[in-house]
């Protein structure tokens, strides 16, 4: 069995910073997804996914309406644009033998079934798996967090410019 390490913490606590610092620093020895904020004229437009291995799609965006798309606030979220690139991102991860990482498991990515079972698959095989993870209470996260292969780590303002040493300790690099 593998295991996993999920980082929690308030939004904006620089998750995705971390997460991309210790990608950079995995080089190929990582595969999966970050996601980045688009940002326009008035602030934040949307999200943009990004693999490690260097694709990337609108996953959320004030734009998409319609077609049934889900809603997170002000954003229409692209489930497909999830399970084309981020999950197969996932998927190769697991097929390569490299360290599973996600960015994040989050409400956006929650609305893609696919999503769901690649996470599930990742940490229940043999992977190892870095994540990040909302902090809000739900109840499929919450059932993740209790897995006996997943370790949780708070990322606050106070640790977060020293965890990329402990994570690379932690994940044996």
């Amino acid at each position: 069995m593998g295991r996993a390490l999920l980082l929690t913490g308030r939004p904006g606590v620089g998750k995705t910073t971390l997460i991309k610092r210790v990608a950079g620093l995995l080089g190929e020895r990582g595969g999966g997804f970050y996601t980045e904020e688009m940002r326009g004229p008035g602030g934040r437009k949307g999200f943009r996914l990004v693999t490690l291995d260097g694709q990337e799609a609108v996953m959320a965006h004030v734009e998409l309406r319609g077609e049934g798309r889900p809603r997170v606030g002000r954003y229409g979220v692209d489930v497909a644009a999830i399970e084309r690139v981020g999950v197969q991102a996932l998927y190769r991860a697991m097929e390569r033998g490299q360290i599973v990482v996600i960015d994040e498991i989050g409400k956006m990515e929650l609305f893609c079934g696919a999503f769901k079972n690649a996470v599930l698959q990742a940490i229940g095989g043999s992977a190892t798996v870095l994540a990040t993870v909302m902090a809000k209470p739900n109840p499929w996260v919450d059932a993740l967090k209790a897995l006996p292969q997943v370790e949780l780590w708070e990322v606050t303002a106070a640790n977060r410019d020293h965890l990329a040493d402990a994570i690379m300790a932690w994940l044996r690099c």
